[in-house]
């Protein structure tokens, strides 16, 4: 077992890269799904000597299996959202300290002490069901601002609307997260100058509004709420760590993720920098599940490892991807 201090310490590329690999042969030696995957791919484990070479598992088989690399008592279940009688994901995590870790570490190497801010959530959606992975993580976030304004908002654009004023009017740090139709609901009923104030966005209409593109969506966003840039979260059910975006959709790792980007025509090629492909997800702190995801993200990754996100694959049947049904 690899201990998770060498996971959260990683410092520099080879580091990443040891540990990766030897993240990679614990995973194949006890991860079921994995496994077989692998096996199926005939990948010969000794052979695998770089993060290219190492195999990355459709992300829908969390839709169909338990991708677990212990035998140990699952502590959470996260689910991902979705349309009634849509199969939804699983993630069955059997040590939810590795997540908390992941995120406040995660949250701490892109904005600090998050006892420096009150924290607004702004997330309807993701409230009115069970499972969610971004709701676990900011109740904790916003119990550890130690602030007594800091909490979760379902429908009540008005007093999230005078607490977001005052605060920012007093001088106050303020990290408002919001499911992005919410956001734009909010700008409608009121327009802001906000000063002292991060708007973060966490992708997705969820069927409320039209899709727009990033740019037209962050430019409506920065002129409502009187802000120069709008941040982002990348993170998803079958992953423990998250990517941000301090503005223009540029999105940054933390020290123990990363990110190869795919030929969209064939899945076990990777593709230069600034052209764009399936996004994969290198995400070390997924130690106890899978470490090594072919999301149906479609991005492009910047030669100083920061990467964007273009949008989705039209369908499923990734092509390349789907090699196998266990």
């Amino acid at each position: 077992m690899i201990p998770t201090s060498d996971i959260f310490s990683i410092s520099n590329q080879k580091q990443f890269e040891k540990i990766a690999l030897k993240v990679f042969r614990f995973q194949y030696e006890n991860n079921l799904v994995y496994k077989a995957f692998c096996d199926f791919m005939k990948v010969t484990v000794h052979e695998v000597k770089s993060l290219q070479q190492i195999p990355f598992l459709p992300i829908e088989f969390f839709k169909s299996h338990t991708v677990v690399s212990n035998t140990n008592a699952i502590q959470e279940t996260f689910t991902s959202s979705g349309t009634s009688g849509q199969i939804t994901s699983r993630h069955c995590v059997t040590d939810s300290s590795i997540y908390k870790e992941s995120f406040r570490k995660g949250f701490a190497q892109f904005y600090g002490n998050i006892e420096d801010y009150v924290v607004l959530a702004l997330l309807p959606s993701y409230l009115e069901r069970e499972g969610s992975s971004l709701i676990y993580m900011f109740k904790d976030l916003i119990e550890r601002t130690n602030h007594h304004q800091s909490g979760f908002y379902l429908n009540e654009y008005q007093s999230l609307t005078d607490t977001l004023i005052s605060l920012d009017k007093s001088g106050q740090n303020v990290i408002l997260i919001g499911v992005t139709y919410a956001l734009l609901d909010l700008i409608e009923n009121q327009q802001f100058q906000l000063n002292n104030t991060f708007i973060m966005e966490t992708g997705g209409m969820k069927g409320k509004r039209k899709e727009m593109i990033r740019e037209e969506l962050h430019d409506q966003l920065c002129k409502g709420f009187g802000v120069t840039a709008i941040h982002s979260e990348y993170g998803m059910t079958e992953l423990l760590s998250q990517a941000y975006s301090l503005g223009n959709g540029v999105f940054e790792c933390p020290s123990w993720m990363q990110i190869l980007i795919r030929d969209p025509e064939d899945a076990l090629t990777f593709i230069n920098d600034g052209k764009t492909g399936g996004i994969n997800v290198i995400d070390l702190a997924n130690i106890n599940s899978c470490s090594f995801i072919a999301t149906q993200d479609l991005g492009k990754k910047n030669p100083n490892n920061s990467f964007e996100v273009l949008g989705r694959f039209d369908n499923s049947d990734i092509r390349g991807c789907n090699l196998m049904v266990l």
